[in-house]
């Protein structure tokens, strides 16, 4: 009578993938195709020319290091975030979810893997944009001056554009309606705000209102409740969402 053995776990290249090679993996996703080389170029051009900019038009008193930070930030919130899109989107409008969710079943950790590497890629933006202001900076012989916390602020920006990108690319997981909603719907909110009836539920539901302070000033109490229920609204529920769709959904 033979005797039942278990199977050593697999070892080497046929182990699991661990989160930290997922998450390099989505990274390349982002960067190492044609979309994604572009997109980033045209992300460094225009924060370029919006330091440019501001360093040959702009007024002396807004030549300060936060002036150019805020410059800087302001189109790597705006269109880096469509890399976020396209990293979860692609995936079925290209129809390799099949083969991504056969080789790491774990979708829960393929979305983790995905939220890593946007927020590694939008870091990395922030540096860009940091080195940026302090060549306009000093350029005009401005203002350097630039705390902490004012820097983890734009941070703050930078890293919740890029995850509700993501968010959006999971609840709708098709490229071309998740960026024109992501683009649309705050618009289209920040119309209805500038209505006298909305004005109260605009303070704390519209990005432009409630988030744009995040890279000009230290936000006070009242002014970090309005940006954290806009996110709940604009990032945190549509990621729940994605999560629900991408999870639950049939891969095809």
């Amino acid at each position: 009578m033979s005797t039942a053995t278990l199977a050593a776990p697999p070892a080497g290249r046929d182990a699991r993938p661990g989160l930290g090679r997922l998450t390099a993996v989505e990274l390349r996703k982002m960067t190492g195709t044609r979309a994604g080389f572009w997109l980033l170029l045209g992300t460094v051009a225009l924060t370029a020319v919006a330091v440019t900019l501001l360093a040959a038009f702009g007024k002396t008193e807004h030549h300060a290091l936060v002036d150019f930070l805020g410059v800087a930030a302001a189109p790597v919130s705006i269109v880096l975030p469509i890399a976020g899109i396209l990293l979860v989107s692609s995936e079925w409008s290209q129809r390799t979810s099949l083969l991504t969710f056969t080789l790491v079943p774990h979708r829960a950790r393929v979305i983790a893997a995905k939220l890593l590497a946007a927020v590694v890629l939008s870091l990395a933006a922030l540096q860009v944009c940091v080195a940026f202001a302090l060549l306009g900076t000093a350029a005009v012989d401005g203002d350097f001056t630039l705390s902490a916390a004012l820097l983890g602020q734009v941070a703050i920006f930078v890293v919740t554009g890029m995850i509700t990108g993501v968010a959006f690319g999971a609840m709708l997981l098709s490229s071309a309606p998740a960026i024109v909603l992501y683009f649309a719907l705050p618009l289209g909110w920040t119309a209805l705000g500038s209505l006298a009836f909305f004005e109260g539920a605009a303070r704390w539901l519209d990005g432009a209102r409630s988030l744009s302070p995040m890279t000009e000033e230290l936000l006070s109490s009242t002014q970090w409740a309005r940006a954290g229920t806009t996110l709940a609204l604009w990032m945190l529920l549509p990621l729940l969402i994605g999560l629900w769709r991408v999870t639950r959904g049939d891969v095809r």
